[in-house]
């Protein structure tokens, strides 16, 4: 048996799928691709877009962190992700769905916004994983990797600060939820906590996460002060995933 993850590691969905292999206990190779560079690998692979992570387990490809875990809770049942019980598995698909159409986009959306002003940090992230001659590749085309990313992802001041406000919410509501419950969906751990804890993760850049984290004296000032004012509300998320990850 045979499992390849293609991913980007800076990427919080990717995050979800490691997270996903390393819970069941699946042993695989993460194969790191350079954003931009990635295209005609994954439509290669797919046939289909060009979006990551994708899954090949002997030749079956899956694309997406949501079909992705479906697949394994379906191809490997042992510690499943995705609640027997009905009820707790509609709340828990519910969250997974909110989240990533979301929460996700929004993280990315402000913190790029941010590092892309700050070229000799983001670098090293968009290449983590990747051969160490694509730092350099990035380096000089950074100009136009800024302007891709941005038109790409629709990533702006305006579009900053409405992320930031969507992070907010899910914040808070995500901190009530877990003030009440130890879990968003039934009694356990599950693909809901697993998304909030990953889709998050770059607001408390755990250890588990394969890319150089900046040190926080690095960190963009108006992030560390927004980090500094929501700590509070990003711990429960940060707990989750020291325990289960």
């Amino acid at each position: 048996m045979a499992i390849r993850l293609y991913q980007f590691a800076i990427s919080h969905y990717c995050e979800k799928v490691r997270w996903a292999l390393d819970y069941k206990g699946l042993n695989y190779e993460a194969i790191s691709l350079l954003p931009g560079q990635h295209v005609k690998t994954i439509r290669k692979l797919t046939g289909a877009d060009s979006s990551v992570p994708v899954l090949d387990h002997d030749g079956h490809r899956v694309q997406g962190s949501k079909e992705i875990i479906d697949y394994l809770d379906e191809t490997f049942p042992e510690n499943p992700l995705t609640p027997a019980d009905p009820e707790s598995r509609e709340i828990a698909l519910a969250w997974e769905q909110r989240l990533d159409d979301e929460a996700g986009p929004a993280v990315r959306c402000y913190s790029y916004h941010h590092f892309l002003q700050r070229p000799k940090i983001v670098v090293p992230l968009l290449a983590a994983g990747t051969p160490f001659y694509n730092r350099i590749f990035l380096k000089l085309a950074f100009s136009r990797v800024d302007e891709i990313m941005r038109k790409w992802m629709k990533i702006n001041e305006k579009t900053a600060e409405r992320s930031r406000e969507t992070m907010e919410a899910y914040l808070t509501e995500l901190a009530n939820a877990y003030q009440n419950r130890p879990f968003l969906a039934g009694q356990r751990f599950s693909r809901a906590d697993l998304t909030a804890a990953a889709l998050f993760a770059p607001m408390f850049q755990p250890e588990q996460y394969p890319v150089p984290w900046p040190k926080p004296t690095k960190i963009p000032n108006d992030i560390k002060a927004w980090l500094d004012q929501w700590q509070p509300k990003i711990e429960p998320l940060a707990k989750i995933y020291a325990a289960n990850r």
